[in-house]
């Protein structure tokens, strides 16, 4: 007598969508910083037991990462880790010059004082954050909300939905790639002139710079490719 397979048990659906979005942004996280390798096929058993999770919210958080793009799926089912592409970082980086550019001259033409203390509040918490191995992950939080802050007033949530994502993806690369700390202190230098350019207002020069930081992190991140 054949043993019948035993039947995922329902959630609320409350309960399944606060699931699911907890793995997302786990899983998000993770495929951001490497934990997977490029390429790498995930096993659905073995995500479950590492994320202590049902099948049901984990396939709804593997399908909304597909259609962010931090995943392919490959025939309806199986969920792989996107290969590392030197065009592809240049089409991401190319187009956060644009799209950043833009965001930032908006929020230096609509941000207010509170923009401005909450800014140098930012780049206060970038300052004092630990780059050593155990608290590199606090860093990467500090200056992923620097560059949230920086832009934040530019008044369009599209585009700053769009600059997140893109952020993301180029993440993945940067974080790859050996480090540079020639490059990493310069970059370092950087996040406090933009600051000063943004307590004065100065538009260009803050788009020249940040264009540069984009670029000097791409070379960076290149290592990865």
């Amino acid at each position: 007598m054949t043993k019948p397979k035993p039947v995922e048990r329902a959630l609320a659906p409350g309960v399944s969508e606060t699931a699911a979005s907890q793995v997302f942004d786990e899983l998000k996280r993770d495929l951001i910083r490497g934990r997977f390798a490029a390429g790498e096929k995930l096993a659905i058993s073995a995500l479950k037991a590492q994320y202590a999770v049902g099948l049901s919210p984990l396939r709804e958080a593997l399908n909304r990462l597909a259609a962010y793009g931090l995943l392919e799926q490959h025939n309806q089912r199986g969920f792989r880790v996107p290969p590392l592409s030197a065009g592809e970082l240049e089409d991401i980086a190319r187009l956060r010059v644009q799209l950043e550019c833009m965001a930032l001259t908006q929020a230096f033409q609509e941000g207010d004082a509170e923009w401005e203390s909450q800014l140098l509040a930012a780049q206060h918490r970038l300052l004092r954050a630990d780059k050593s191995p155990e608290q590199l992950e606090k860093w990467e939080q500090a200056h992923l909300q620097f560059h949230r802050t920086l832009l934040a007033p530019c008044g369009s949530h599209w585009l700053l939905r769009f600059i997140e994502q893109l952020h993301d993806q180029f993440d993945r690369y940067r974080r790859l790639a050996p480090g540079n700390p020639a490059i990493r202190a310069r970059l370092d230098a950087q996040h406090g002139e933009l600051v000063q350019l943004a307590l004065e207002r100065r538009i260009q020069d803050a788009r020249w710079l940040l264009e540069e930081h984009i670029r000097l992190s791409w070379d960076v991140a290149r290592g990865a490719c």
